[in-house]
């Protein structure tokens, strides 16, 4: 089977996905404005617990401790290089012209100088990386975020930026190798990487968190917020839209404060991205 072909059969998996959250919907008239998925969503929540717990934490864990803490550094810096070239993109989308040219620049000067990004040069220049996705770009321009919705293995995420995942695919240079054995390897190797940079807070956030459930979303609705708003509530929203019953309000759910105020706020899912 091709890599066109799977990214298809996961495309329509996780449009069935949105399919049955929407019909879930009218069936709970009683959830949160931001969340009417919730019970849909815990049950995915749970789903994606399982899968950590048996696959993806035990080989993260494994990863951090048998690997040099320079190699790690290395890893991440290679992914995050990767990353720069598509937020550069966004970033020219949103009219940000500063950040876009510093994200460019970061992408160029560490592929040709920093070993194809191993080496993070850039930060050391002062060059400051803006990470921007599809989702921003569109909550940047007024798309609503819609309702919060949790996608099997990816995590928490919007309406919004579940649709908008697709084109942060396509955005994303590892899925251009040819090679498809190699091209596995990048993605689980990413995929581990970012599970051993969250093994620290995850474990904050169980002693932390009564409900991790309503921890992580109201962490995560947060934080993606003030990612699209660059820190200032009155930006990336737009006026209703007609359409706030069903979570769909024409702005980015603000969510209350978190269950506990003096925990950090990150989880395993909704991790706030350290600076390299």
């Amino acid at each position: 089977m091709s890599a066109r072909q799977v990214a298809k059969q996961v495309t329509g998996a996780m449009a069935l996905v949105l399919l049955l959250a929407l019909q879930g919907c009218a069936s709970n008239p009683n959830a949160v404005t931001r969340d009417p998925w919730e019970p849909f969503n815990r049950s995915v929540s749970k789903f994606n617990e399982g899968i950590d717990a048996v696959v993806l934490k035990p080989v993260a864990t494994v990863y951090r401790d048998v690997t040099p803490a320079l190699v790690r550094t290395g890893v991440s810096n290679f992914f995050g290089n990767l990353g720069d070239l598509w937020s550069a993109i966004n970033s020219a989308l949103q009219l940000k012209g500063r950040n876009a040219l510093e994200n460019l620049f970061r992408f160029n000067i560490n592929t040709f100088l920093g070993l194809g990004g191993i080496l993070d040069i850039a930060s050391e220049l002062d060059l400051e990386r803006h990470k921007e996705d599809f989702g921003q770009t569109l909550g940047r321009w007024g798309v609503p975020t819609g309702p919060y919705v949790v996608l099997p293995i990816l995590g928490p995420s919007t309406l919004r930026d579940a649709l908008s995942l697709t084109f942060d695919r396509q955005g994303n240079p590892i899925t251009y190798v040819d090679n498809n054995s190699t091209r596995y390897f990048l993605y689980g190797m990413k995929a581990v990487d970012a599970r051993a940079n969250l093994l620290r807070t995850g474990s904050v956030l169980d002693q932390a968190a009564l409900d991790k459930y309503t921890f992580t979303r109201d962490v995560f609705l947060q934080y993606r917020r003030a990612e699209i708003s660059d820190g200032n509530p009155s930006d990336g929203k737009v006026q209703g839209s007609g359409l706030a019953g069903a979570g769909i309000d024409g702005a980015d759910p603000v969510a209350e404060p978190a269950a506990n105020p003096a925990a950090t706020p990150a989880s395993s899912q909704a991790p706030a991205p350290a600076k390299k």
